[in-house]
């Protein structure tokens, strides 16, 4: 049963963006998907609360203490949103229970010197666990300086960048609804689908 953990220790880079829209995406698929959130600020529990009930089912991921519970039985995919802050014992829990790891990171040198002893952090752990762990840059512009600072940054982590996300308000109006890009007919987020294509080939990826 894939473990996709999102994690980045700084607030307000898209952690719940990110898992929201991959679980929807592995509902789309047709895969019986948990969404928990270890995150105080509880955003993607909101999001489930708001989700349509015509929309493919996505139940909450049980969290006990703040540690996740053992999913219940027919359950394929898991997608945790975990709280800003993450950082030693904490951060080495949640990547032990991970088969992958996504970070989402903004293009600004804030966020990159913010978010730079966490992958330093991240890599480390790396080499002693299974997990295969991915960069998102979101609300980038990948024709810009800013995205190209932000890949050279990733590049030199040593680890993966899979793709840029764009700025847009498609993710806000669809979070409103409890939905994802990958609940709506295609045509109206043509754009998106095309950003994510590398990064759900890499969730795919065994």
């Amino acid at each position: 049963m894939p473990v996709v953990v999102v994690a980045n220790p700084k607030g307000g880079v898209g952690k719940s963006t990110l898992s929201t829209n991959v679980a929807g995406y592995f509902a789309a698929q047709g895969y019986a998907v948990m969404l928990g959130d270890a995150d105080k600020q509880q955003s993607s529990a909101l999001w489930l609360r708001l989700r349509s009930p015509q929309a493919r089912a996505i139940p909450t991921w049980a969290l006990q203490d703040g540690q996740p519970a053992k999913p219940p039985k027919g359950t394929t995919h898991v997608v945790l949103d975990t709280p800003a802050g993450l950082h030693g014992k904490r951060l080495k829990e949640f990547v032990k229970l991970a088969d992958k790891v996504l970070v989402p990171l903004q293009p600004s040198v804030f966020d990159i010197f913010a978010t730079r002893a966490f992958l330093d952090d991240l890599a480390e752990i790396h080499q002693t666990t299974k997990a295969r762990i991915g960069i998102v840059g979101m609300r980038v512009d990948a024709r810009t300086i800013a995205a190209d600072k932000l890949n050279e940054f990733v590049a030199s982590a040593g680890l993966s960048m899979l793709g840029h996300l764009r700025d847009t308000q498609n993710y806000v109006h669809l979070a409103a609804q409890g939905l994802t890009v990958f609940d709506v007919a295609p045509h109206k987020v043509e754009r998106d689908l095309a950003l994510w294509k590398p990064i759900c080939d890499w969730l795919d990826a065994p």
